[in-house]
């Protein structure tokens, strides 16, 4: 008979088998970059984000903050990796702290100018309604704003930069109240628990109630039920021949009018 060989047990102090696989905590945000700039001279600097740039329905709302470096309160993180517990007790403690100013992007700008141009005008007006004008402005993203002071765009910078992820907490919570406000003027969609994200139980509201006047209109899902609750709202989608046949015609007739009778 072959015996199966008795399995080796591990030493006493070798790392677990899935020890590599185990996320590692993500480091705090920190105010190293606000510091080597008041080292400079450079004072007040400002950090910025927004909120509710991937949600179908609701406004994008911006926050610019400005901590005090005397007067900073603990806990500073990414808006995202807080509980909503957390935001709302640091959001008080920001604005008791800091200089705080905030932008909303209403939902008629976005379907106007885009989504993207709609949430870097709400930074720029957040940064200009600051109660004292910074000297130098860190903004979360790839994009830098058109503002009178330095601008330095930071990838990832809710994570990274202490003033970004203050803005990111204020922006947030701000955006989360303004969202149960909207669950009480359209009952049914669930505002107050999704505050208008993508998910299953917002696209099922979506299907069975069709859209608001808060839903972004060129948004997909949002398309999508007003083609099935509203379709005298939607203009038909024209093929290319059909447009360069129009062309043609039109062509035609200015010649015509151009030979005479």
């Amino acid at each position: 008979m072959i015996r199966d060989k008795p399995a080796k047990k591990p030493a006493k102090d070798a790392p677990e088998k899935d020890a590599a696989t185990k996320a590692v905590p993500a480091k705090p945000p920190s105010f190293r970059r606000e510091r080597a700039l008041i080292k400079r001279g450079v004072w007040p600097v400002a950090g910025c984000d927004e909120a509710g740039r991937g949600p179908l329905a609701g406004p994008v709302v911006a926050a610019a903050v400005i901590l005090d470096p005397d007067r900073i309160p603990r806990g500073i993180d990414d808006s995202k990796r807080l509980t909503a517990e957390e935001r709302e007790r640091l959001f008080d403690k920001i604005c008791a702290t800091a200089q705080v100013s905030v932008a909303v992007a209403s939902r008629s700008r976005i379907d106007r100018d885009n989504i993207l141009r709609a949430s870097l005008w709400a930074l720029k007006r957040a940064v200009v309604a600051l109660p004292e004008a910074p000297c130098h402005v860190f903004v979360d993203g790839r994009d830098r704003l058109d503002t009178s002071c330095d601008c330095e765009a930071v990838i990832g910078g809710d994570g990274i930069v202490l003033s970004i992820a203050a803005a990111s907490i204020v922006a947030k919570v701000t955006r989360d109240r303004l969202m149960c406000a909207l669950a009480q003027d359209c009952p049914g969609y669930g505002f107050e628990q999704h505050k208008g994200y993508a998910v299953p139980e917002h696209l099922d509201a979506l299907n069975r109630l069709g859209p608001t006047i808060h839903h972004r209109s060129f948004f997909a899902p949002v398309v999508a039920a007003r083609v099935k609750h509203m379709p005298w709202t939607v203009e038909p989608a024209r093929d290319l021949f059909s447009a360069e046949l129009d062309v043609q015609m039109e062509a035609a007739v200015e010649i015509d009018a151009a030979a005479g009778p």
